[in-house]
């Protein structure tokens, strides 16, 4: 028998969530939730507080590490890196532990019950990371750019740095796929970056940081900052739009087969030589990526020469999409009716909260670009209308609307994935069982659920 199926191995954590709540575990139907996964976990326990004067100590939440690393052990003994978990209170007064293993077709959600988004479609990502970049004709690099001036200049700044050779750098290349711009050439050629080349000597680094303005990869370090390595779950994924304006530097996508990445600015942000530029931007120009963001890239420089000569102190990145037409949100505070939102343009609608007259579909019917829909419950005077929103692949909706749709067999086929809107206090297993009903019709992976009774 699998060990995360082992009721010893949660053991200790029951008996923390039971003696925690006692009181509300005590009325039938009561319950919590939670997830452990190799690195982290809730756990619905209070927060212990030390003496006045005293630091919490590691001994504080002993008990806790003790029912975590246990069923943390078990997980590795199984090969998994995550389960979720529900103590309810059975009718008898038992306190029953359910096992939840949401399977591969489950992101983890971030608000009880654990399901995020469902992926109908294996492999399917939202339409912004399948975006390429579009060609800007007559793109050139900036007048700024001058390799044979980056090269001087770094010389005469790190006299002693160790450059990379012509195979070292034509090995780089070859992993990438992708030949380097010469300005990038001309930066290795004075320094490859290599913590080995400088001993340990934390000095070292720092003075080629101060020298290029930011913490240098080595060769081996550089990648492709393309949509994969950016990913977003999909309940956040399908609600943003990647947008280019006419004016542009940087065109507005999630990542590029031509945006190099060579450093960090020491805040995590990831500084790129981009190849394809916007509109308004230029060939081999310096972006960055914000790691707080999911698409798009600011300008840091016109060119990576001007970048290290002229020491621009920030970075611009264009408004965001997240306005009407593209993406529109109708609720209290925002739109205040679903026709504002219809334009030919809209790929995104959200509906939240909302204190009118539940709203009709009726005007984004058959828009052709409107590929993502999200209202929480209560807000559709007919569910059914979504059968005319045929470009959908992604759909989230409260249970009971799910559960129109699904009497109806009226699911649009052209989801890619799905999410269940939950509001207020809602039991957990009703949820689940939706969720597996939507996988079904697709013929997914179901969510797992063992229940273990300590009364047994």
């Amino acid at each position: 028998m699998s060990q995360i199926h082992d009721f010893a191995t949660w053991e200790p954590l029951l008996r923390l969530v039971r003696d925690a709540h006692a009181e509300q575990l005590a009325a039938p139907g009561g319950c919590f939730t939670g997830q452990i996964t190799l690195g982290s976990w809730t756990l619905p326990a209070p927060q212990p507080h030390p003496m006045p004067g005293r630091a919490l100590q590691v001994v504080d939440m002993q008990d806790q590490f003790t029912a975590v690393e246990r069923v943390q052990d078990a997980l590795r003994a199984d090969g998994a890196s995550s389960v979720s978990y529900m103590v309810e209170s059975a009718p008898d007064g038992r306190s029953l532990l359910h096992v939840i293993d949401l399977g591969p077709a489950v992101e983890h959600g971030v608000v009880s019950p654990f399901v995020g988004a469902l992926l109908l479609v294996e492999g399917a990502v939202p339409e912004p990371w399948r975006r390429l970049p579009e060609e800007v004709p007559g793109a050139t690099p900036a007048p700024s750019a001058d390799p044979a001036l980056l090269e001087r200049t770094l010389r005469e700044r790190l006299p002693d740095a160790i450059g990379a050779t012509e195979e070292e750098i034509a090995a780089a290349e070859a992993r990438l796929g992708v030949t380097l711009p010469d300005e990038l050439k001309a930066l290795y050629r004075v320094t490859r970056a290599r913590w080995e080349d400088w001993g340990g000597d934390y000095a070292a680094q720092e003075r080629v940081s101060d020298a290029v303005g930011c913490e240098l990869f080595s060769l081996a370090g550089l990648y492709i900052a393309d949509a994969a390595s950016r990913p977003c779950p999909w309940q956040f994924a399908a609600d943003d739009a990647a947008v280019t304006a006419p004016d542009a530097a940087v065109q507005g996508l999630v990542g590029s087969p031509g945006w190099i990445v060579f450093g960090d600015n020491g805040g995590g942000d990831r500084l790129a030589v981009d190849l394809t530029p916007g509109p308004g931007g230029h060939t081999g120009q310096v972006i960055v990526i914000d790691h707080e963001r999911t698409i798009g890239a600011g300008l840091r420089a016109g060119s990576l020469t001007d970048m290290v000569i002229n020491r621009p102190g920030g970075w611009h990145q264009d408004r965001d999409a997240d306005s009407p037409p593209v993406v529109a949100r109708v609720n209290i505070r925002a739109l205040r009716s679903v026709e504002a939102a219809a334009r030919p343009e809209l790929e995104v609608l959200g509906i939240g909260v909302w204190e009118g007259e539940p709203l009709s579909l009726a005007p984004v019917v058959g828009l052709p670009r409107l590929r993502t829909l999200t209202a929480i419950p209560g807000t559709l005077a007919d569910p059914l209308e979504i059968a005319g929103l045929t470009g959908l692949e992604y759909l989230s909706l409260g249970p009971e609307d799910w559960r129109v749709l699904l009497d109806a067999g009226a699911v649009p086929r052209s989801l890619s994935a799905a999410g269940i809107e939950v509001r207020g206090e809602q039991h957990p297993l009703p949820i689940l069982d939706l969720a597996n009903e939507l996988l079904a019709l697709w013929d997914r992976p179901l969510i797992g659920r063992i229940v273990l009774d300590p009364g047994r």
